[in-house]
């Protein structure tokens, strides 16, 4: 069968490629301009638990090596501090510790995740390759470049993770609305000494006269910070030197002089909300930037370009492996454009609130605290400007079961990150074993730590629930957990291989978990043909 088709060798394009291969499908990454790669210390991203968690499975080393998970955040008003939260790599939600951003240069981010394609061999990367041709048929999709020279390209399926000027959106004729100049940023990379290293600050209405409106400080390894300041919409040009000026005017405000700073990148950039109408057309689709703007109120889109790869890598690797029906294909449109329309509704509601102006601020009560809370959503990955996203109304999600059971994981939400055993004996955390293209069942069994692991398979439950897994439609890893967040013994979970919860059920229940398991696959697989019907929801 052919590879996959990858337009676009960004950070979505490289994670779709290396979330392909780890599931056992080829893909060809048309890189249309390898070279345009650039040290930028001031283009950092955020990312939140899940995606990080994400890039760490493919075998992304610079978030290690070169990011930073902060320590805590602070949010000041004027000049008084309104919130303090401390930030743990694992969240505790006793203890109050949320779990902490992994902030990295993005320069690092895709000079690693080009190392790692480069080491896999079903990534075959083609660079310069520009394409200006896409024609579809029932059984794949051809494509052809025309730098350096005139190539025609086959592949199974093809995605355009190709950027806000997505050459591949534009071939599919695709409309691409929404709103420009949503927010406006300047923003520089200095290493400094600030008062509370390692944790991000949000300064709003800062009493200096260089201030703004807002200054956000973010701090990388090696004592590097990245401030931002919010800036008009539509204003006047930053001048290096106004720049400057605010550099040192923001640092003097925060140290009481103007500490010895190295001055490494500056910076303005300008943020806009957009929202492909259609993200599938019969064997093409779109991710990333291609599909969606956004990033107002610490928002931030590489997060979401991350979930469209991840969602979309394992039900593309069942339709190569197997073949899949019209549900599962759709479900990718379905589920993701819905996540991403819904933390663009939220962002455009909080605006008129949290930057004035009138409008809704006028009619929703808040004090400063609570105008806090909504940028921490968004900066932290909290609520509906941050939070990830749950599939609940997915065109996948089974008919509520008989035997279904209430955990502390709704249907269609991530599951916690448990410490599970697999039947080999071998102790890791429920996130390592996702991303293989296999469903997930977890029977959670107090006191399996004691168990004696050459015997477990015959013990109390688990024959019957091997051969029920054994039996499901597709492959599936049966694994065992001490314990998880509000379930009972002998409960059993159905994960998918993104990590979303199916089903909970009370027991082992071999017909309802086979029924659930089928569902999530989208129903049986039909011929290809059936496969290419083109999906049209607006």
């Amino acid at each position: 069968m052919d590879p996959v088709i990858v337009v676009g060798a960004g950070p979505v394009g490289l994670a779709l490629s290396l979330a392909l291969a780890g599931q056992g499908v080829p893909s060809v990454l048309l890189d249309e301009d390898p070279s345009k790669d650039e040290t930028r210390p001031a283009r950092t991203v955020v990312l939140r638990e899940d995606t990080a968690a994400f890039l760490d499975r493919l075998g992304c080393k610079a978030l290690r090596d070169e990011g930073l998970r902060w320590t805590g955040w602070r949010s000041v008003r004027r000049r008084q501090l309104v919130r303090e939260l401390p930030l743990g790599e694992e969240p505790s939600p006793g203890s109050g510790v949320s779990a902490a951003p992994v902030h990295v240069p993005q320069h690092a981010l895709v000079r690693s995740l080009r190392d790692a394609v480069s080491a896999h061999e079903l990534v075959q990367t083609a660079g310069p390759s520009r394409i200006d041709t896409l024609e579809q048929d029932p059984a794949g999709v051809t494509v052809h470049t025309r730098e350096p020279g005139s190539t025609w390209w086959r592949g199974s399926y093809l995605v355009g993770c190709d950027g806000a000027r997505s050459t591949v959106r534009k071939l599919l004729d695709i409309r691409f609305p929404g709103r420009t100049a949503v927010e406006r940023h300047a923003v520089a990379a200095l290493r400094t000494e600030l008062p509370w290293p390692g944790e991000a600050v949000l300064h709003r209405s800062p009493p200096w006269r260089t201030g703004g409106t807002e200054v956000t400080a973010r701090p990388l390894p090696d004592d590097v910070w990245r401030l931002d300041w919010l800036l008009p919409t539509r204003g006047e040009l930053v001048t290096p030197d106004a720049l400057v000026t605010r550099v040192r005017d923001t640092l003097a405000g925060w140290c009481g002089e103007t500490p010895p700073y190295e001055l490494l990148d500056t910076g303005v950039y300008t943020l806009h909300h957009r929202l492909a109408r259609r993200w599938r057309v019969k064997r093409a689709f779109l991710a990333g930037d291609a599909a969606h703007l956004l990033g107002a109120l610490g928002t931030q889109g590489l997060d979401e370009g991350l979930r469209d790869a991840e969602n979309l890598a394992w039900k593309l690797a069942l339709a190569w492996h197997h073949g899949a029906s019209d549900a599962l294909l759709d479900s990718y449109q379905a589920e993701r454009r819905a996540a991403v329309a819904s933390r663009l509704r939220a962002a455009d509601q909080s605006l008129p609130i949290l930057r004035g102006g009138g409008g809704l601020r006028t009619l929703v009560p808040g004090s400063a605290r609570g105008h806090d809370s909504l940028l921490i959503d968004g900066h932290l990955g909290c609520g509906p400007l941050g939070a990830p996203p749950s599939y609940a109304l997915s065109p996948l999600a089974p008919p509520r079961a008989e035997a279904h059971t209430s955990v502390g994981t709704p249907p269609g939400a991530p599951v916690a990150d448990v410490r599970v055993t697999a039947p080999d004996g071998t102790a890791v955390r429920l996130r390592e074993r996702l991303g293989q293209g296999q469903l997930l069942v977890v029977l959670v069994a107090p006191g399996t730590g004691v168990w004696d692991r050459r015997h477990w398979m015959r013990a109390g439950v688990m024959p019957r629930l091997a051969e029920a897994v054994t039996a499901m439609p597709v492959k599936a890893e049966l694994l065992v957990a001490e314990s998880y967040p509000g379930a009972s013994a002998h409960t059993v979970l159905l994960v998918r291989p993104d990590g979303h919860l199916v089903e909970a059920f009370g027991g082992v229940r071999p017909a309802e978990l086979l029924a659930a398991a089928e569902a999530a696959r989208g129903g049986a697989a039909r011929a290809s043909v059936g496969a290419d019907r083109t999906a049209d929801v607006n």
